[in-house]
């Protein structure tokens, strides 16, 4: 398969989450996967990409991170990872133009489809973006208050482990009608790892791939002007 190629650039597109960092080569649709979690430093992912790339060239880096991403920088140490973040040289350390993003915003701008969609990232934690009209609006759902806990309490993995995947199924329902209804979204796309634990999707739901991460790194290059990140 020849390289992919967005806006003349050869991208490397790295999706960082809570349990796993995932990288995709350009020229590639499936992603090498290595173990991130709650110790994984940037210098970490750094020296996983370098051995992922071997060689391989690329001319610019998308990278999505489980964290607050304000202006194109991290606003706030990822809750989910190791430290290091906040300040770190992304470009400097990897030789090439790089621009963040928070990794629920990415994978939702891979999967948008047009007019108001609401992303829900199920996974170690619980990632929210929308996009409207083809423009990102970051969210940060996951802390609101929600039962006895939060929204990430109850869908993230502790909630599942917690739970069951029986009534965590019911909380994502819940929680997926009434966050589609505040933002009034025409849909809603349920990503991340868990969502696989969905047996039938809630009324006005449709399943996400983590692999629409890809397409939401090379968007951020060929069609930065749609993004507000």
């Amino acid at each position: 398969m020849p390289p992919i190629r967005v806006g003349l650039k050869r991208v490397l597109v790295v999706d960082v989450g809570g349990t796993n960092l995932k990288v995709f080569l350009p020229g590639t649709d499936h992603a090498a996967v290595t173990p991130s979690g709650p110790r994984f430093t940037p210098r970490d992912m750094v020296d996983e990409i370098r051995k992922t790339v071997a060689g391989c060239p690329y001319d610019a880096v998308s990278i999505g991170v489980p964290a607050v991403v304000a202006k194109g920088r991290i606003a706030a140490e990822p809750p989910n990872l190791g430290p290091g973040w906040l300040r770190f040289e992304f470009e400097k350390a990897l030789g090439r133009p790089v621009r963040l993003i928070n990794d629920a915003a990415m994978q939702a701008l891979g999967s948008y489809e047009g007019g108001t969609m609401l992303f829900l990232g199920l996974g170690t934690g619980l990632g929210t973006a929308l996009v409207v009209d083809g423009r990102i609006v970051p969210l940060e759902f996951s802390q609101l208050p929600y039962k006895r806990g939060t929204y990430e309490d109850y869908l993230g993995a502790g909630g599942f482990t917690r739970f069951g995947p029986r009534v965590w199924r019911r909380h994502v329902a819940a929680a997926a009608a009434t966050l589609k209804e505040a933002t009034v979204a025409d849909y809603v796309v349920l990503g991340g790892g868990r969502a696989g634990a969905l047996a039938d999707l809630p009324a006005g739901c449709r399943r996400g791939d983590n692999r629409n991460a890809l397409a939401g790194g090379l968007r951020l290059w060929g069609r930065r002007r749609r993004s507000r990140e």
